[in-house]
Order: structure tokens, then sequence, then C-alpha cells
């Protein structure tokens, strides 16, 4: 992303802060409230303790000034540490409801082909939101800021015109060091934060493949490429500390120079009997507070990088999710149909290419090719998991990218070939989004045979999945019995028992149809066995089809043949 895109972002993502903040309205006007509360006492205290100071030098009573001292004191403290309390409830509020609104369109984005890679998507998720999430309460600190420098000036105006006269003329070259350090930060943040999702992605896919890595022998050659981007990071990181550094001097320099300069202002109307010595040290101390917007400036940083932030959030909700029709599962038996479907990956190759074939109710069609050959696309477009750049997967005649959520469940069940455990139990695990109905749970694992292994555990369906030592064979089984336990009409299974034996795969496929009788199953497979048993293969090469017929019609090409002797085993 150019620092041009990410300036025209950032409009998008302060629309998204101001949405969100809004939604907490109540403690951030607590925060304001506190804020104004706690400025109001900070303001007053220079006038106090010059009462308290002239009572002094004049030998008079000093009781009431000590105690409106203290007073103003306990409000400053009191407010202080009720705003720290309502900033901290305010950023994570803030943060979590980013969060959840960024999986949400994850979620809904799906596999279908977006820019954000896994590790792209965790950064964002991570650090962006934690920093979005901050910008109401910078703001926030920013305009209380603002409100003691205006409240100090007006006090210094009361005090003498002279002494507000000094200070004002103190503050354009304040606000340009503000204005320029923001304009100067804010390319450098974006940037930090755009290579460092690039260095997370580069990572999690380092990490995702890590056995093939050190299988081919080339750890040394991936730590390069993964590290790549930290050239560009420092780049980055260096010109953020450059603004700062600039920022920090020239503030260093700007702050004693006009405290000099109405200090020197101040002991001339003391001289001049303008002012008493109590007025010249509240002079002082409103200086102090005036020039705290100065001193806020590092605010201003963190401003960039939570805007920035928004800005790399917003991109994420701004692309188009797939339309949810949320159409209710259809009346029929199962019949799958592919209708000229085409699909493009992440890299705008084709996967699919013009694909027509359809399945009958209570057909078994085996899907096989070699590596690449397009079949899991197959197997996620027939399951909703992937919409089609062109063309339309239908179940029953209707649309699968029309159904809702729950419907699609209910017609359609997939399993994986490396399935993920989701769930606290391993009941749950099974019964993940389809049913916490415990008989129909254990009739799944039955139909899976994997029940026996679960009730040798020590709490059997409850046991805790971290506790469960199940092997590669026994996991691909629990998501096979997942993809059971709604009871589909239509079966998808992505080489779903590639890492069971012979006979156990072959027990398995017989437990199915007993305990599912007449449901449409398409199968991805590697196996000879499998595509035997089918009623008719789907043989697919570069995306398109190059056979569909029965394994004994196909088993007469020596490149049909071919495809089985690429399989492991």
């Amino acid at each position: 992303m150019t620092r041009e895109r990410t300036g025209m972002a950032l409009g998008a993502g302060d629309r998204l802060l101001m949405r969100t903040v809004s939604q907490r309205r109540g403690a951030l006007f607590l925060l304001v409230g506190s804020g104004l509360c706690g400025t109001i006492a900070v303001l007053l205290l220079p006038a106090a303790l010059s009462r308290g100071v002239d009572a002094a030098v004049a030998g008079s009573p000093m009781a009431a000034a000590v105690w409106v001292v203290l007073a103003l004191a306990v409000v400053d403290i009191v407010t202080e540490i009720l705003g720290e309390v309502l900033r901290a409830r305010l950023v994570a509020d803030t943060g979590a409801e980013l969060r959840r609104g960024l999986v949400r369109h994850l979620v809904a984005l799906g596999t279908r082909r977006h820019p954000f890679r896994p590790g792209d998507a965790l950064s964002r998720l991570t650090s962006d939101c934690a920093e979005a999430g901050g910008a109401a309460v910078i703001l926030v600190g920013l305009l209380t800021a603002a409100l003691s420098a205006l409240g100090a000036l007006a006090a210094l105006a009361l005090l003498d015109w002279r002494l507000a006269v000094v200070f004002v003329l103190s503050l354009p070259p304040a606000v340009l060091l503000a204005g320029g350090h923001l304009r100067r930060t804010a390319g450098h943040v974006a940037d930090y934060q755009r290579i460092s999702g690039e260095l997370a992605g580069r990572l999690v896919d380092a990490v995702r493949g890590r056995r093939t890595i050190l299988a081919a022998g080339i750890a040394e050659q991936e730590t390069v490429r993964v590290l790549r981007p930290l050239g560009a990071l420092g780049e980055a990181g260096r010109g953020m500390w450059r603004t700062q550094s600039v920022m920090v001097w020239r503030a260093a320099l700007l702050l004693p120079a006009v405290e000099a300069a109405v200090g020197v202002t101040a002991g001339f109307g003391v001289a001049a009997g303008r002012l008493t010595a109590g007025e010249l040290l509240a002079a002082l101390g409103y200086v102090a507070l005036g020039m705290g917007l100065v001193r806020s400036a590092a605010l201003l940083t963190t401003l960039a990088s939570a805007r920035a932030g928004a800005a790399r959030l917003a991109e994420v909700l701004t692309t188009p999710a797939p339309p949810d029709l949320g159409l209710p599962a259809p009346a029929g038996g199962g019949r799958l149909e592919f209708d000229r479907v085409s699909v493009h990956d992440d890299q705008g190759e084709p996967a699919l290419r013009d694909l027509t074939f359809d399945v009958p109710e209570g057909g078994f069609l085996a899907v096989v090719g070699f590596s690449g050959a397009g079949k899991s696309a197959v197997a996620a477009a027939a399951g909703g998991l992937l919409i089609p750049d062109a063309g339309e997967v239908r179940i029953d005649g209707v649309a699968v990218s029309a159904l809702g959520p729950s419907a699609r469940r209910a017609v359609v069940g997939q399993a994986f070939d490396r399935p993920v455990l989701i769930g606290d139990t391993v009941g749950a695990v099974v019964g993940y989004g389809g049913t916490e109905d415990e008989s129909r749970v254990r009739s799944a694992a039955v139909a899976a045979r994997i029940d026996d292994a679960v009730l040798r555990l020590p709490e059997g369906y409850r046991t805790a999945t971290a506790d469960a030592p199940f092997s590669g064979g026994e996991v691909q089984r629990l998501g096979l019995a997942r993809a059971l336990v709604a009871e589909p009409r239509v079966l998808v299974l992505d080489d779903a028992t590639a890492s069971l034996d012979t006979v156990t795969e072959a027990e398995v496929n017989r437990a199915i149809v007993t305990a599912l009788p007449g449901r449409t199953r398409l199968v991805v497979t590697h196996r000879v066995a499998v595509a035997a048993g089918a009623d008719r293969v789907l043989w697919l090469h570069q995306g398109s089809r190059r056979g569909l017929a029965t394994h004994e019609t196909l088993w007469r090409d020596p490149a049909y043949r071919a495809v089985f002797a690429e399989a492991p085993g």
C-alpha cells in the first residue's frame, strides 16, 4: 500500500472510529466530565497558591487558603484516578468491539479471493485493533490539554494582559510544530504497520510449512525470505523516531523560552507594583499548564498510529463480503449440480475452468486428479466455502451460496484432510455447529468409527480436547463425525479418510452408508479402492474436466492410472 492510498483510507478509518466510539458514549462522557473537573481544579490551584503566598508575605491567616489548596488537590487526584479507570475501560471496550467486527467480516469473506493473508489479518486483529481502540482516549487527552492551555491563557490575561500577549506569541510556533510533526509521522507510521503485517504473514506461512522447509533443507533461505521486510521496517521505524526527536528537541527549546519570557514580564510587573509575589508564582504555574499542550505532542504520534491502524481495519471492513440471502433449505434428496463453474486462486490463476457436472440424489462421485488439479476447489465450492467467480453450484435447484448458514449446515456436511478440532470437549468437537444432543453425537462418532477411541479417554466425550491424545487418523475420524452429526443430505469429503488404513477406511464408508442411507456423496480421493466404489469418477486436470465416467472405463487410460501412482502409498 502506498502512502497516498493510506492517506485516502484514513477518512474511512476515522468514520470507523467514530461509529465504534459512539457505542461507548456513556464511558466517553464520563471521561470527558472527569477531565473537565480535573482541568478546572488544576486551573484554580495556582490562584489558590497565590493567595496563600500573599497571605504568608503579609502575615495574614493562611488557614482558608491552605484548605482550598488541599481541596483542589484532592479533586485533581480523584479525577485522575477515575480518568485512568475510564481510559482503560474505554480502550478495552473499543478494541474488543473493533476485533468483533473484524472477525465477523473476515469470517463473512470466507475463502473468497481477497488480499488479507493469515499473518496480515492477525496483525490487524491484534496490534491495529489495540492501537485504534485508544484513539478516543488520545483525543480526550489532547482536548484536556487544549482546554488547560485556553484556561491558562485566560488566567494570565486576568493577572496582566501583557503576560497573555507574551504567551499568545508562543502559540503559533507550537501549533506549527505539532502540525508538522503529525504530517511527517503519519506516513512513517502507516508504512511501519503495513510492513509489520507483511512480516507477520511471511512468518505465519513459514510456521505452517515448517516440516516442508526442514525436509527440503532450506531453513536458511526461508529465514532470509521471512526477514526480508526488516530493512524497510527499520527504515520506517527510524523515520518515526527522527520526526519524534525533532519534535522533542524543538519542544525542549520552546518551553523554557516561553517560561523565561513570561517570567521576565511578570518580574517587571512585580517591580512596577502590578503583580504580587504570589501572582508571579501563579503566572509561572499557568505558563506550565498552558504549554502542557506542547508536552502532549507525543500523543500525536500515538494518534497517527491509531488512525493508521483504523485505516487498515477499514480496508478489511470495506471489502465487500458475498451476499447472505439466507434462503431456507430446499426440499429434495440432495441433487448436486455444477453449472459452468470457474474459480480463480489468490494470484488470479484459474483453479477451476468452466466445470459442469451433476451428482444425482443418493449418488456417489469420486473426484481425482494430480496435485493442483482443482479437487479441493470442487469440494469447497460444493460446500459453499468458496463462491465461484462464474457459474453456480446448486443443491436441489438452489444456489449453495444463497443458503443461510444454518440451512447450509443442515444440507451439506463437510470433512477435510486436516480438520481443526474446535470445542472445549471431545463431545463439543463432534457436535460443533450441528447439535448438542449427546445421542446424535454418539451415533455420528459410531458411524465414523471413533466411538471406541473416545470411550477409552478418562471422561469419554466430556474429556477436554487439550487432554485427548488423538492420532492423525483419529483426528480425521472426529472431523468426519462432525460432518455426519447434522445428518446432511449431501456429504463432501475432501481427502477426509486419507490418514486411515484401507481396512478402516472401508469400514467407515460402510458405516456411513448404513447410518445415512441415500445420501449424496462427493469424495476427493487419491485411492483406487474409493474411486472403484464410486458410481462415477470426475477426473480433473488443471482445473478442467478431463473425464467423467465409471472407474472401470477411465482405468483403460494410462494417464488416469498415473493419477493414483502419484499418491503416497
